[in-house]
């Protein structure tokens, strides 16, 4: 069983101060503002379950309002016609006020999420100023091309800004996918209005306050805060928004893709669900496998769209493998995200909670073997031990379905051939990862496996430079890189009369 981090039956909750929540109505045209019901919603503790804040809760009226924000600050607003350095400038310096408040935002993470403060601080909050800043960098280098036509004519192709787009984001990375979605967007011209999960959107209004501090115009930038079935359907089907952009489930994603069509065609990238395979071979280094599989899968308490929750190892180091596995899920130690000795907080909230339970449950039910884990860790806050299942058929649901917590499905291949197939006996294809020693194996298992992204002895080995998005439905479109940037930006293409050159 995983540790406690006070040995006792209910994880202690930190005394730490939690920073006093300053931010918690709609963002629009510069200014928080009340939504127009004046209704709110309730954003949670998920160590406790208790209620830490009511925020604003956006509808159809809200998103038409940050729209017309939008659209007049695109329209006739100075952020487009800035010139690339100018919007860099000031994304630098959204990026430099990050910095310098990143205790108070990791404290907002981790109380509204139950993530890791110090992993928060470390990892999130350094990522998003970084994001901001290889964009910013990257802003006043947007050019098209000359064209050398034929039949007298010569043209070149201008890089636009697709105009109002529409961000959708989940609650696992508020500030990593918040900063995933604007600062591509912001550097390439375009205004937002972006939702952030009802579940998790005190960052994100608290990144609304430093970017007006920043200098971004006013109606650049809105955050309505609201639930996907109004809020986000609201976005999705907006005449007057150019592009929607979404990370989250492949069911809501189809649902936006269907809310787009059926609206003005607008174009969409989405980032969706994944059940991603790592393949572990009989030469790889028992320790260094064991510790990326453990990582790859319960990073982020397994909250994590890429998570390696099927393990599939050669039959040779099967056992071996297992068993480090066993030792490094017992010796988690569960509690408050705060706690520096912490390794997992808890769930996100009550709904993934209970819905990580039912696949344990699941998983036993349909005869997988429970190898260590299946419980909750006390009666409150929503605390699941670390869960590895043993003896799974590909055709069992947990390792069928994304079940986005804390539950690993191990499995044993004989044959490179045969872990190939198996690897890809999945309707996700968003990422993998591999362990081997032998160069010719990782090449070919690395053309063969249909994902977005492919790791080769790491795993979760983000970085802002490198493309990101998935296969088959995990949706398209890529996150970071300058890819990310192209998504944001129109090509137009411009051609004249050449009258009378020697030239052609």
């Amino acid at each position: 069983m995983a540790n406690h981090c006070d040995g006792d039956s209910n994880p202690t909750v930190s005394s730490l101060k939690i920073p006093a929540i300053r931010f918690t109505k709609l963002f629009i045209n510069g200014e928080f503002v009340d939504s127009v019901s004046g209704k709110t919603l309730d954003t949670f503790d998920p160590r406790t379950g208790e209620v830490i804040a009511k925020v604003s809760l956006g509808d159809v009226e809200d998103v038409d309002l940050a729209v017309k924000a939008a659209r007049h600050a695109f329209d006739h607003g100075p952020w487009p016609r800035m010139s690339g350095s100018e919007r860099g400038s000031i994304l630098m310096k959204f990026a430099d006020l990050i910095d310098e408040n990143a205790e108070e935002i990791a404290a907002l993470d981790a109380v509204n999420g139950g993530k890791l403060f110090i992993m928060c601080k470390l990892i999130d909050i350094d990522g998003a100023s970084r994001t901001l800043r290889y964009y910013a960098g990257a802003a006043d280098k947007i050019h098209g091309t000359v064209l050398k036509l034929s039949k007298g004519l010569q043209g070149y192709t201008l890089k636009e800004p697709i105009g109002v787009v529409g961000s959708i984001i989940p609650w696992n990375f508020p500030t990593a996918m918040f900063f995933m979605k604007t600062a591509p967007a912001l550097a390439a011209g375009c205004t937002i209005i972006l939702k952030p999960a009802e579940q998790t959107p005190l960052s994100a209004l608290y990144f609304a306050h430093l970017a007006k501090l920043a200098g971004v115009p006013d109606g650049v930038l809105n955050v309505v805060n609201g639930y996907g079935c109004t809020t986000g359907a609201a976005i999705s089907s907006h005449m007057d928004i150019d592009k929607v952009t979404f990370t989250g489930s492949t069911e809501v994603g189809r649902k936006i893709m269907m809310a787009a069509a059926a609206s003005n065609l607008k174009p969409v990238s989405l980032e969706l669900g994944g059940k991603s395979p790592l393949l572990i071979f009989d030469d790889a280094d028992i320790d260094q496998a064991a510790d990326i599989a453990f990582r790859g899968m319960f990073f982020n308490k397994g909250e994590i769209c890429v998570a390696s929750s099927r393990v599939f190892v050669q039959e040779g180091i099967y056992e071996k493998l297992e068993n480090k596995l066993i030792e490094k899920a017992k010796a988690t130690v569960i509690g408050d995200p705060f706690d520096p000795k912490v390794h997992q907080g808890p769930q996100t909230n009550k709904q993934q909670f209970e819905k990580i339970l039912s696949y344990i449950e699941i998983g036993k039910t349909e005869g997988a073997t429970l190898l260590v884990g299946g419980n909750r860790v006390g009666q409150k806050g929503y605390y699941i031990e670390p869960t590895i299942f043993a003896d799974v058929k590909d055709d069992m649901t947990i390792a069928k379905e994304e079940i986005f917590g804390p539950v690993l499905c191990l499995m044993k291949f004989k044959t490179m051939e045969e872990g190939i197939k198996r690897a890809n006996g999945t309707t996700y294809g968003l990422a993998a990862g591999i362990i081997t020693k032998n160069l010719n194996v990782a090449n070919i298992v690395s053309r063969s496996i249909r994902a977005g992204i492919i790791w080769i002895n790491c795993y979760t080995a983000f970085d802002v430079d490198c493309p990101f998005g998935g296969y088959k439905m995990s949706g398209f479109g890529r996150e970071f890189g300058l890819e990310a940037l192209d998504q944001y930006l129109q090509i137009k293409s411009v051609v004249t009369p050449v009258l009378n050159s020697p030239w052609y």
